[in-house]
């Protein structure tokens, strides 16, 4: 799922194509301030049950806005005998009766958000049981607006639609409330003004007229599915299809569900996109997971993008979210995050995707500079990857953490399995039998990678999932001669940080010796806090570079503290880092002996804005933290003076 809540300026080659679709990123997501029915959710259901089928069948009116229905639900018990269940609904929505195996009226009530059902007799788990229940009155509204009553085309038409994630499916229909538990199949009947069309997941099988002005529309969905993915999306739509061909007989409609006034050729041209996403990510994480029903867009009237099984909802077509819904189809709908602790399967491997699709049609550069912007947003992430606090809408969907963090830790994992093995194991974790149209958690994930490669992941999750924040490299280096020989011995001193958890991260690094005769890269497996590193090249070196492809997200991506050949400092002013930046920034410089020193932040008109450093320092590398709160977007300079040394460079704030 993607937010559409904060409008980011980017500076990157690529911001035509991809970065116009990062409206959708936030940092704090205003929308949650509507928020009010967190402290009702009662998660994660009821665990005595499993579910196995939903079946809605809705009649939905919008003047006046109304529901009303009969929902059936076909469960079995989940363990031991049970002689109760309950199932979710907010307590506005008014229950008629419930009807059990299809005979029995059973004694219920329903509070607190419950419906407390109480079984006419002791059930064993190889039994099932069925109840429909009968109800109506007018969809609640939280979270991302779980049932709304909207308009398009400048209020003249209706638009229904619902977004249940994370707590908001009991808004508008019984259910148990947990990812955990998938039904195996799920139907959609719904009953509606004859001039509006219903969109749900799985295929049409039937559109009934009714003769009153109505019409019924029958989604029949016939994999397994998680009870937050079930949707509606209804309007008077105009149907755009084109098809997904992945085998030389054998099509699966690609259907495009749009507001008639909003369809053109332009957007057109960008919907014939999802047919190449749809090969690339088949070709990366194997087949697309529902091929024997549909994928397509409902456009909806919320900024961002929902998953919703089959048939994303989208409030716009940009390549990048349209990229990471249809991701979402393998991981979080076919692959289901167990937990909301977990959401990062769900959000981070969507958004990593999103740099799979530009590194397969614009190149490995685009892809990097990608994966730099989301660094970005990562480093701004507080508290763990795996959620402590899941009470919080804001804080599952939290930007930085689930999606931008969790994206780069992927890119990070590619780095220390390398290509090969990192995506035979995204391909192998989507078709594990144990969690292909099921559920997961990041034990199962870490379990894949280690078969795959071989190696012991114990560390990498441990930091990067349940730890906290990211390495603060110092890095010195040098090198000597070594007499008659020609040779060099290069000296590299790594030094982290502390961290709270974990004290200091480990990771292996590649580091990039220049010599005058080539560059050599070095691999080293970093795992203490202060570590020496001993080298010896064939050339005189002429440069240093510190995670020459950026595999780690650190606190400056690249750090170059230079030594000349007699082990003396030489004065450098770094970019600083991240640039562009909102709302802080660092800057390093090496000073090659103690003096007077100042570091001037100016406007483009050259009036100075800061003075952040005016005294005495030692030699050495130093670091400063900018914080520009009080400044509007736009360029500025920052400039450097020690003694007789001159250095300015410039830097980019955005709002």
């Amino acid at each position: 799922m993607k937010c559409l809540l904060l409008i980011l300026v980017s500076v990157s080659l690529f911001a035509q194509e991809f970065n116009f679709d990062k409206e959708y990123i936030f940092n704090e997501l205003k929308g949650y301030q509507k928020l009010s029915k967190l402290s009702k959710v009662q998660y994660p259901g009821d665990q005595s049950i499993d579910v196995k089928y939903y079946k809605l069948d809705l009649n939905i009116t919008n003047n006046p806005n109304y529901l009303s229905g009969a929902v059936s639900i076909i469960f079995t018990p989940a363990t031991s005998n049970i002689n109760s269940a309950f199932f979710d609904l907010q307590n506005n929505l008014q229950i008629d009766s419930i009807l059990l195996n299809q005979s029995v009226n059973p004694a219920f009530t329903h509070s607190s958000n419950k419906i407390n059902i109480s079984l006419d007799r002791s059930y064993s788990s190889s039994e099932q049981i069925s109840i429909i229940i009968y109800y109506r009155g007018v969809p609640g509204s939280s979270g991302f607006g779980s049932f709304e009553f909207s308009t398009h085309n400048n209020g003249t038409q209706p638009a229904i639609w619902t977004l249940s994630e994370p707590y908001g499916a009991s808004d508008w229909f019984p259910c148990k409330d947990t990812p955990a538990d998938k039904a195996d199949s799920s139907d959609v009947y719904c009953t509606v003004n004859s001039n509006l069309k219903v969109v749900s997941n799985g295929l049409l099988i039937e559109v009934v007229d009714n003769g009153n002005n109505t019409t019924t529309y029958k989604w029949k969905n016939s994999y397994p599915i998680a009870h937050y993915l079930i949707s509606l999306a209804i309007a008077n739509y105009f149907e755009y299809t084109n098809y997904f061909k992945y085998s030389p007989t054998d099509s699966m409609p690609v259907v495009h569900y749009i507001y008639p006034e909003k369809f053109n050729s332009q957007l057109q041209q960008q919907l014939d996109k999802t047919v190449e996403m749809l090969q690339v990510f088949s070709d990366k994480f194997g087949l697309y997971p529902f091929i024997n029903e549909k994928y397509g867009h409902a456009q909806f009237g919320w900024g961002g993008g929902m998953e919703h099984q089959t048939v994303a909802s989208m409030g716009s077509f940009g390549s990048g979210i349209v990229s990471h819904e249809l991701s979402h189809q393998w991981f979080g709908d076919m692959i289901t995050c167990r937990d909301w602790q977990n959401i990062w399967l769900n959000e981070g491997f969507a958004t990593y995707s999103e740099g799979v699709y530009i590194e397969a049609v614009q190149g490995s550069t685009q892809y990097l500079n990608y994966i730099t912007n989301e660094m970005t947003y990562a480093r701004q992430a507080v508290g763990s990857i795996y959620l402590q606090d899941i009470s919080s809408v804001g804080s599952i969907f939290n930007y930085s953490r689930s999606y931008a963090k969790g994206a780069v830790v992927l890119h990070m994992l590619r780095g220390v399995l390398g290509d090969s093995l990192f995506f035979s194991t995204l391909k192998t974790y989507a078709n594990h039998p144990e969690y292909k149209n099921a559920t997961a958690i990041t034990e199962n994930f870490k379990d894949v990678a280690e078969n795959i490669s071989g190696q012991d992941l114990d560390y990498f999750f441990n930091e990067w999932i349940y730890g906290a924040n990211y390495p603060k490299y110092n890095i010195q280096w040098g090198y000597k001669a070594q007499s008659g020989s020609g040779k060099f011995d290069v000296t590299v001193n790594i030094n982290q940080q502390v961290n709270n958890d974990p004290p200091f991260f480990t990771m292996p690094i590649e580091l990039k010796i220049k010599t005058v005769s080539g560059d050599t890269i070095i691999s080293v497996f970093n795992d203490q806090q202060q570590q020496t590193f001993n080298f010896t090249v064939n050339a005189q070196p002429n440069g240093f570079q510190f995670d020459p492809d950026n595999w780690i997200l650190d606190d400056a991506g690249i750090v170059m503290d230079v030594y000349t050949e007699n082990n003396q400092l030489s004065f450098l002013l770094e970019q600083n880092y991240p640039n562009p930046f909102n709302p802080s920034t660092v800057i390093k410089y090496t000073l090659p002996k103690s003096e007077f020193v100042t570091l001037i932040v100016y406007d483009i008109l050259g009036n100075e804005i800061a003075r952040l450093v005016n005294g005495n320092q030692n030699s050495g590398a130093h670091t400063v933290n900018f914080n520009s709160s009080d400044l509007t977007s736009g360029i500025y300079f920052y400039q450097l003076k020690a003694g007789e040394n001159r250095s300015m460079k410039k830097m980019i704030v955005i709002r």
